[in-house]
Protein backbone atom coordinates (compact mmCIF):
# COMPACT_ATOMS: atom_id res chain seq x y z
CA UNK A 1 0.00 0.00 0.00
CA UNK A 2 1.10 3.48 -1.22
CA UNK A 3 0.31 5.46 2.44
CA UNK A 4 0.50 8.79 0.05
CA UNK A 5 -2.17 7.52 -2.99
CA UNK A 6 -4.35 6.66 0.16
CA UNK A 7 -4.04 10.05 1.39
CA UNK A 8 -5.49 11.62 -1.85
CA UNK A 9 -8.46 9.27 -1.01
CA UNK A 10 -8.64 8.74 2.07
CA UNK A 11 -11.72 6.63 2.39
CA UNK A 12 -11.38 2.72 3.45
CA UNK A 13 -14.00 0.51 2.82
CA UNK A 14 -14.92 -2.21 4.84
CA UNK A 15 -16.14 -5.50 4.08
CA UNK A 16 -17.27 -8.15 6.34
CA UNK A 17 -19.27 -11.23 5.97
CA UNK A 18 -19.31 -11.06 2.00
CA UNK A 19 -19.75 -15.03 0.04
CA UNK A 20 -17.58 -15.62 -2.98
CA UNK A 21 -20.33 -15.33 -5.71
CA UNK A 22 -20.75 -11.52 -5.06
CA UNK A 23 -17.65 -10.79 -4.65
CA UNK A 24 -17.09 -10.23 -8.64
CA UNK A 25 -19.79 -8.02 -8.88
CA UNK A 26 -19.29 -5.91 -5.69
CA UNK A 27 -15.74 -5.19 -7.18
CA UNK A 28 -17.20 -3.89 -10.35
CA UNK A 29 -19.34 -1.67 -7.81
CA UNK A 30 -16.65 -0.42 -5.92
CA UNK A 31 -14.20 0.23 -9.01
CA UNK A 32 -17.12 2.06 -10.70
CA UNK A 33 -17.52 4.62 -7.26
CA UNK A 34 -14.29 5.65 -7.61
CA UNK A 35 -13.38 3.77 -4.39
CA UNK A 36 -9.60 2.69 -4.38
CA UNK A 37 -8.72 1.27 -0.98
CA UNK A 38 -11.06 -1.58 0.76
CA UNK A 39 -10.26 -4.66 3.53
CA UNK A 40 -11.53 -7.75 3.54
CA UNK A 41 -12.27 -8.77 7.18
CA UNK A 42 -10.50 -11.63 8.21
CA UNK A 43 -13.52 -13.25 10.40
CA UNK A 44 -15.04 -13.27 6.80
CA UNK A 45 -15.52 -17.15 6.08
CA UNK A 46 -12.90 -18.03 3.28
CA UNK A 47 -11.02 -14.13 3.57
CA UNK A 48 -7.84 -15.49 2.34
CA UNK A 49 -9.41 -16.98 -0.52
CA UNK A 50 -11.47 -13.68 -0.74
CA UNK A 51 -8.44 -11.36 -1.09
CA UNK A 52 -6.43 -13.18 -3.46
CA UNK A 53 -9.30 -13.30 -5.83
CA UNK A 54 -10.24 -9.79 -5.03
CA UNK A 55 -6.93 -9.00 -6.21
CA UNK A 56 -6.83 -11.13 -9.42
CA UNK A 57 -10.06 -9.39 -10.28
CA UNK A 58 -8.67 -6.24 -9.75
CA UNK A 59 -5.74 -6.27 -10.91
CA UNK A 60 -4.12 -3.93 -9.11
CA UNK A 61 -6.87 -1.13 -9.73
CA UNK A 62 -7.66 -1.33 -5.97
CA UNK A 63 -5.62 -1.59 -3.21
CA UNK A 64 -6.95 -4.87 -0.95
CA UNK A 65 -6.14 -5.05 2.73
CA UNK A 66 -7.06 -7.32 5.75
CA UNK A 67 -8.91 -5.81 8.44
CA UNK A 68 -9.95 -7.89 12.01
CA UNK A 69 -6.03 -9.49 11.89
CA UNK A 70 -6.18 -10.04 15.62
CA UNK A 71 -3.02 -12.67 15.66
CA UNK A 72 0.01 -13.61 14.08
CA UNK A 73 -1.90 -16.91 12.38
CA UNK A 74 -4.20 -14.38 10.78
CA UNK A 75 -1.45 -11.85 9.83
CA UNK A 76 0.55 -14.50 8.08
CA UNK A 77 -3.02 -16.06 6.30
CA UNK A 78 -3.23 -11.95 5.29
CA UNK A 79 0.29 -11.64 3.97
CA UNK A 80 0.58 -15.22 1.98
CA UNK A 81 -2.83 -14.03 0.48
CA UNK A 82 -1.73 -10.61 -1.08
CA UNK A 83 -2.85 -8.38 1.23
CA UNK A 84 -1.41 -4.98 1.31
CA UNK A 85 -2.18 -3.42 4.63
CA UNK A 86 -3.39 -4.78 8.13
CA UNK A 87 -6.10 -3.07 9.75
CA UNK A 88 -7.43 -4.01 13.14
CA UNK A 89 -9.82 -3.05 16.21
CA UNK A 90 -7.55 -3.22 18.75
CA UNK A 91 -3.39 -2.98 19.48
CA UNK A 92 -2.06 -6.51 19.07
CA UNK A 93 1.33 -5.41 19.70
CA UNK A 94 3.65 -8.70 17.73
CA UNK A 95 1.81 -8.11 14.57
CA UNK A 96 2.13 -4.45 14.60
CA UNK A 97 6.09 -5.01 15.25
CA UNK A 98 5.98 -7.72 12.22
CA UNK A 99 4.49 -4.74 9.94
CA UNK A 100 6.64 -2.06 10.96
CA UNK A 101 9.56 -4.24 10.62
CA UNK A 102 8.50 -5.53 7.54
CA UNK A 103 7.28 -2.23 6.13
CA UNK A 104 4.06 -3.03 6.00
CA UNK A 105 1.08 -0.28 6.38
CA UNK A 106 -0.71 -1.15 9.94
CA UNK A 107 -3.65 0.40 11.47
CA UNK A 108 -4.31 -1.07 14.63
CA UNK A 109 -7.47 0.51 16.58
CA UNK A 110 -7.67 2.15 20.05
CA UNK A 111 -10.18 4.44 21.48
CA UNK A 112 -9.12 6.05 25.13
CA UNK A 113 -6.40 8.79 24.71
CA UNK A 114 -4.06 6.13 26.56
CA UNK A 115 -4.71 3.37 24.04
CA UNK A 116 -4.38 5.86 21.10
CA UNK A 117 -0.64 7.15 22.20
CA UNK A 118 0.27 3.79 22.97
CA UNK A 119 -0.96 2.29 19.41
CA UNK A 120 1.35 5.20 18.00
CA UNK A 121 4.56 4.51 19.50
CA UNK A 122 4.48 0.78 18.31
CA UNK A 123 5.04 2.65 14.81
CA UNK A 124 1.52 2.07 13.23
CA UNK A 125 0.55 3.71 9.68
CA UNK A 126 -2.44 5.38 11.25
CA UNK A 127 -4.25 4.81 14.64
CA UNK A 128 -8.23 3.89 13.78
CA UNK A 129 -9.91 5.45 16.47
CA UNK A 130 -12.76 2.96 17.11
CA UNK A 131 -15.50 2.89 17.46
CA UNK A 132 -15.72 6.89 16.77
CA UNK A 133 -19.48 6.70 16.95
CA UNK A 134 -19.43 6.82 20.30
CA UNK A 135 -17.84 10.20 20.81
CA UNK A 136 -18.18 11.40 17.65
CA UNK A 137 -16.43 14.67 15.68
CA UNK A 138 -15.84 16.58 18.93
CA UNK A 139 -13.57 13.74 20.25
CA UNK A 140 -10.75 13.98 17.54
CA UNK A 141 -10.58 17.40 18.46
CA UNK A 142 -9.94 16.81 22.17
CA UNK A 143 -7.42 14.68 21.29
CA UNK A 144 -5.92 16.63 18.66
CA UNK A 145 -4.85 19.10 21.28
CA UNK A 146 -2.28 16.70 23.46
CA UNK A 147 -1.49 14.90 20.17
CA UNK A 148 -0.94 16.90 17.11
CA UNK A 149 0.95 15.29 14.80
CA UNK A 150 -0.43 11.31 14.89
CA UNK A 151 -2.02 10.32 12.01
CA UNK A 152 -5.61 9.15 12.70
CA UNK A 153 -8.53 7.12 11.28
CA UNK A 154 -12.10 7.61 11.60
CA UNK A 155 -14.20 4.17 12.05
CA UNK A 156 -17.56 3.46 13.08
CA UNK A 157 -20.67 6.22 12.52
CA UNK A 158 -18.95 8.20 10.14
CA UNK A 159 -21.45 9.27 7.15
CA UNK A 160 -21.18 11.35 3.79
CA UNK A 161 -23.43 14.08 6.19
CA UNK A 162 -21.09 14.23 8.86
CA UNK A 163 -17.37 13.10 7.52
CA UNK A 164 -16.55 16.89 6.66
CA UNK A 165 -17.19 16.98 10.54
CA UNK A 166 -14.33 14.29 11.22
CA UNK A 167 -12.59 15.57 8.88
CA UNK A 168 -12.53 19.53 10.29
CA UNK A 169 -11.68 18.15 13.64
CA UNK A 170 -8.47 16.40 13.07
CA UNK A 171 -9.49 13.21 11.18
CA UNK A 172 -6.83 11.88 8.77
CA UNK A 173 -8.99 9.44 7.27
CA UNK A 174 -12.17 8.42 7.56
CA UNK A 175 -13.93 4.14 7.11
CA UNK A 176 -17.08 2.79 6.41
CA UNK A 177 -18.50 -0.79 6.35
CA UNK A 178 -22.23 -2.21 7.07
CA UNK A 179 -23.45 1.26 6.48
CA UNK A 180 -22.87 0.80 2.81
CA UNK A 181 -22.49 -2.63 2.48
CA UNK A 182 -25.34 -3.55 3.60
CA UNK A 183 -26.61 -7.33 4.54
CA UNK A 184 -30.04 -6.37 2.30
CA UNK A 185 -28.59 -5.13 -0.58
CA UNK A 186 -25.52 -7.37 -1.00
CA UNK A 187 -28.78 -10.45 -0.26
CA UNK A 188 -30.39 -8.86 -2.84
CA UNK A 189 -28.10 -8.48 -5.38
CA UNK A 190 -28.16 -4.73 -5.28
CA UNK A 191 -24.45 -3.21 -6.25
CA UNK A 192 -26.17 -0.25 -7.64
CA UNK A 193 -27.09 0.88 -4.38
CA UNK A 194 -24.06 0.25 -2.88
CA UNK A 195 -22.24 2.23 -5.56
CA UNK A 196 -24.19 5.21 -5.70
CA UNK A 197 -23.60 5.29 -1.67
CA UNK A 198 -20.32 4.68 -1.74
CA UNK A 199 -19.96 7.68 -4.48
CA UNK A 200 -22.04 9.82 -1.45
CA UNK A 201 -18.67 9.37 0.44
CA UNK A 202 -16.41 10.02 -2.71
CA UNK A 203 -18.56 13.36 -3.83
CA UNK A 204 -18.73 14.47 0.02
CA UNK A 205 -14.86 14.43 0.48
CA UNK A 206 -14.35 15.98 -2.89
CA UNK A 207 -16.34 19.04 -1.88
CA UNK A 208 -14.10 19.00 1.67
CA UNK A 209 -10.85 19.16 -0.54
CA UNK A 210 -12.53 22.05 -2.43
CA UNK A 211 -13.48 24.19 0.72
CA UNK A 212 -10.36 23.46 2.53
CA UNK A 213 -8.16 23.31 0.04
CA UNK A 214 -7.00 19.62 1.37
Amino acid sequence: MEIQAFKQLPILGIIRGIVSDDLKPLLVSIESSGLKTIEITMNTKGAPELIREARRLSKGRLTIGAGTVLDMKSLKAALEAGASFIVMPVLVKEVVDYCVKNRIPVFPGALTPQEIYAAWATGATMVKVFPSSFWGPDYFKEIRGPFDDLELLACGGVKPDNMASFFAHGANAVSFGASVFKHEWLKSKDFKKIEMAIKDFIDGYRSIERVFGS
